[in-house]
This record gives structure tokens, C-alpha cells and sequence, in this order.
């Protein structure tokens, strides 16, 4: 008859370990543990479900929601007005740009500077006067 194995997965989860800390100059044990495989996984598995059960609380039960936007607690009525003041921002925006350049350029010629109205200048020939 064939024997069993002794190191089976489940024998070996339950194998007990002693994890010892000590002190490296005076070679005192501070801490001893008597660990199984299993304990490290319950233990492991434990901590990761509490968390992901503390972020999901801090998401739901604070107003974090309201910046994540992937979460989708967001009100599609702010989701509109926020999109409207965006557009009517920008547009303000552009109009202020457009009358500080129109300002700039009218002080230029109001006081006597070349305003660069192209790229590239035009070379105008003289004309001379028929009076003379």
C-alpha cells in the first residue's frame, strides 16, 4: 500500500514556526512567535479586508465622493453648471485677452509708435512732389 505523504499542502499550513527578534549585541530574545503558515495567512488576509473596508468608508461616509470622478456621486445637475461656467470662463477669458490687445495697440497709436500690423513689411516708393 502506498504511504501518505507527510508534507501535504494542508499538513504543511498547519506546521508550527518560531519567528524569535533579538538583540544583536547582547543576543537577547526580545520577541518570540510560534507561527503556522495559516495564522500568517488569517492574519495577511485580515488586515487587507480591513483596508479595503477603511477606504471604502472614508470614500462613502466623507465628501471625498464629491472630488473623485470615477466614483460617480456627483450631481448631474452640478455636472451641467459646472460645464456651463467652464465654457463661460473661457470665453471671458479669450474677450479680456482680445480688449487688452485691442487696448495695447490703440495706446501705440495714440502715442505715436509703428504698430506691426503683418509679418512682413511693404516697401512703398517715395512719390514726389509736383509742386516744385
Amino acid at each position: 500500500m502506498a504511504k501518505l505523504d507527510t508534507n501535504t499542502t494542508l499538513k504543511r499550513l498547519r506546521n508550527r514556526y518560531r519567528l524569535v527578534v533579538m538583540n544583536e549585541d547582547t543576543y537577547e530574545e526580545v520577541v518570540k512567535f510560534r507561527l503556522s503558515r495559516m495564522s500568517v495567512y488569517i492574519v495577511m488576509s485580515s488586515v487587507f479586508v480591513i483596508l479595503i473596508f477603511l477606504t471604502v468608508a472614508l470614500i462613502v461616509f466623507t465628501p471625498i465622493k464629491y472630488y473623485l470622478p470615477g466614483v460617480g456621486y456627483g450631481d448631474a445637475k452640478q455636472v451641467r453648471e459646472y460645464r456651463s461656467l467652464k465654457i463661460k470662463t473661457d470665453s471671458i477669458e479669450m474677450a479680456l485677452k482680445y480688449k487688452d490687445k485691442y487696448l495695447n495697440d490703440l495706446k501705440k497709436v495714440l502715442s505715436g509708435e509703428t504698430v506691426k500690423l503683418d509679418t512682413t513689411t511693404l516697401e512703398l516708393p517715395k512719390v514726389e512732389n509736383s509742386d516744385e
